[in-house]
C-alpha cells in the first residue's frame, strides 16, 4: 500500500460535487440535453462540400516565406 494514500479523504470540491447530484439526480440528463442543442447538431452536406473545395494545400514549413 502506498504510504501516504488517504483512503477517507475527499476535496471539497468532490465533495460539493457528491452533494449536488444527490440533490439533483436528473443534473446529468440536463447536462446532456444543454448539450445536445448547442454541440450535438447536424453536418450541413453542401457547406462541408465547398468548405473542403475551398482548402488551400499547406506547404511543407508553414513559418517560412516563399521566395
Amino acid at each position: 500500500m502506498f504510504p501516504f494514500a488517504r483512503p477517507h479523504y475527499a476535496s471539497d470540491t468532490t465533495q460539493f460535487l457528491e452533494r449536488l447530484k444527490t440533490e439533483r439526480p436528473s443534473l446529468e440528463s440536463e447536462q446532456r440535453q444543454g448539450r445536445a442543442l448547442l454541440w450535438e447538431t447536424g453536418m450541413d452536406a453542401q457547406f462541408q462540400a465547398e468548405a473542403n473545395a475551398a482548402r488551400v494545400p499547406q506547404q511543407p514549413y508553414v513559418y517560412q516565406t516563399k521566395a
